[in-house]
């Protein structure tokens, strides 16, 4: 045992002031990069023993850079030079190159090759000019790996199953693979149908959509509450005006249960964050909505951050023959984001933590995950006074100032934003820098899909994970994957006990209990409990008078018609 290391255990060490004296202590790390160096500055006809070839590759492989490797036909390096390539492939061996260098794995039987560039849409797939054209308007100039092989395969009509990192193009992947089957406007009815958990991610898949149809007169439906009132009224034939519908679930089938939504002739039927959709509160609806898509042309895809294998098993039995598409390691967070845990000791530690990130400096926007609305609101109450631009969202809050905070959050008037699961999911922000975790995530996915909201096409970002003594049992689901994601993690977390399959589920349902987030002293905070009782006592006495006199005025009235 490491006695040092345990005395100093929630010790800070300032190692930009004492640079000279941590260099006394890693001499070995100093004279690496020397040699390094040395070797680096050898002219390559002097380099006699190879050394200086074998020692570059080495150090970039820690760098995390590019390996090089040996030039063959179709090779890796060559085809991520070669962006302006529009040549179809003519072997399979140029294929297996072109996934191996992008990362990409497929499992399934006659796959379509995928594309190098969006302008082999219209080359190789007759898309319309239209849609390259609001491409390059919205900057969108090279397709991302999840793109280019999900679209080929959705406009064949295969069933696709999509696992891709967040912030790697998903969205565009498949409202591209829509915009293929309806290009133009036919006034027949929905043809393509996306579904999302959420309406802050529906709103921002329409917008998206609605963009990418710029020029056209492709009409696409949003189902929010005033959509839904407005159906209602409607003549059935007004109704069919609508191409693409962009919908949550249970909005969609109070639609399909009061006759105002059809999806006989729908096509194209996107769930986007399937895991969320497959699970117990959505399953049911997502059912219901299949049913009402009754077309046997019907092509069915699926797209998520993180597809775990029981959701991958549950999708394949309302799919045919589907093809999986998987970008980099399955269920694992972007590279781009620097993944890091900090120990806090107690609940306590965590506000100490937030509040000395604040006065040494950070780098907004930051989002902040909680694990419940109400300690959301309780840290919101303590950050408000630290003279940053903070608030809070969350299911509670209304429609209207949810999309307020949203748009303050995105035009950087807000600073931080204090967040339930909520946000987790989908929702593009760009540029946060920062995540923080404030309680432990309560699953793999979840972790994946908070820390997502950052580093998200292509951009850097940093994710902080605050754990308790309390959180230790459920640490090496994250160390997991921060492993996958390619972090380094010192070697007694990877000794860790893996929680076992119960252990899981029992987390999912029951977080972790913890204090409430509170700096009032305790005599204080025990007279406001006192007073709010007295408060609800004081209600509850006033609701059992009001129900004890509305007994007796209908008694009386009664006794009166008798």
């Amino acid at each position: 045992m490491d006695f040092f290391k345990l005395l100093g255990a929630g010790a800070k060490f300032d190692k930009a002031r004492f640079k000279e004296d941590i260099s006394v202590f890693k001499p070995s790390r100093r004279a690496t990069h020397e040699a390094v160096d040395l070797v680096d500055s050898v002219p390559k006809e002097l380099d006699f023993f190879g050394d200086h070839s074998k020692q570059q590759q080495q150090q970039q492989h820690k760098r995390g850079g590019a390996v090089p490797t040996r030039q063959i036909a179709g090779s890796a390096s060559q085809y991520i030079k070669d962006e302006n390539d529009h040549t179809p492939f003519t072997e399979e061996s140029e294929v297996a190159a072109f996934l191996k260098a992008h990362r990409i794995k497929v499992t399934g039987s006659d796959v379509p090759h995928p594309i190098k560039t969006f302008e082999m849409l219209c080359k190789e797939h007759a898309f319309q000019p239209f849609v390259l054209r609001n491409l390059e308007k919205f900057g969108f100039t090279q397709p991302t790996p999840i793109q280019m092989q999900a679209i080929p395969i959705a406009v064949h009509s295969r069933d696709l199953i999509a696992n891709a990192p967040t912030g790697s193009g998903k969205t565009l992947a498949f409202l591209l693979s829509i915009l293929h089957h309806v290009h133009s406007p036919e006034r027949e009815g929905f043809r393509a149908v996306v579904v999302s958990p959420t309406r802050e991610l529906a709103t921002q898949i329409y917008e998206h959509l609605r963009n990418l149809t710029t020029g056209r007169k492709i009409k696409v439906c949003l189902m929010t509450k005033s959509a839904a009132t407005a159906m209602q009224t409607q003549d059935p034939l007004e109704r069919k005006k609508h191409d693409i519908l962009i919908t949550t679930p249970l909005r969609l089938v109070h639609a399909i249960q009061n006759g105002e939504a059809d999806l006989s002739r729908v096509r194209c039927l996107v769930l986007d964050e399937a895991d969320s959709l497959m699970e117990k509160g959505f399953l049911e609806q997502v059912d219901e909505i299949l049913a009402a898509c009754s077309s046997p042309s019907l092509q069915i895809s699926l797209f998520s951050a993180t597809v775990p294998s029981s959701v991958e098993e549950m999708a394949k039995t309302i799919m045919k023959n589907p093809i999986r598409v998987i970008v980099g390691s399955k269920n694992a967070a972007t590279e781009t984001i620097e993944q890091k845990l900090v120990y806090v000791g107690q609940e306590e530690g965590k506000l100490l933590e937030i509040r000395h990130m604040i006065k040494s400096g950070f780098k907004p926007p930051c989002l902040i995950f909680v694990q419940s609305i109400d300690r959301a609101k309780e840290l919101f109450h303590e950050l408000v006074f630290e003279n940053i631009n903070v608030d809070v969202i969350h299911s509670e809050r209304t429609q209207t100032q949810r999309n307020r905070i949203v748009q303050k959050f995105r035009s950087g008037d807000l600073w931080v934003l204090i967040c339930t699961e909520l946000m987790a999911r989908g929702i593009d922000f760009k540029g946060v820098n920062l995540v923080i975790n404030y309680d432990f995530p309560q699953s793999a996915q979840s972790y994946i899909h908070r820390i997502g909201r950052t580093g998200r096409a292509g951009r850097e970002g940093k994710a902080i994970t605050f754990f308790t003594k309390e959180d230790g049992p459920h640490l090496k689901t994250i160390v997991n994957v921060m492993r996958e994601s390619g972090c380094d993690i010192p070697e007694w977390m990877l000794q860790l006990r893996k929680p076992s399959q119960d252990d899981k589920k029992k987390l999912k349902k029951n977080p972790v209990e913890r204090d409430a987030i509170i700096t009032v002293p305790k005599y204080d905070l025990k007279r406001r409990n006192h007073k709010k009782q007295i408060i609800e006592q004081s209600k509850a006495k006033k609701l059992r008078q009001q129900n004890a006199s509305s007994a007796d005025s209908k008694t009386a009235a009664d006794s009166e018609s008798e």
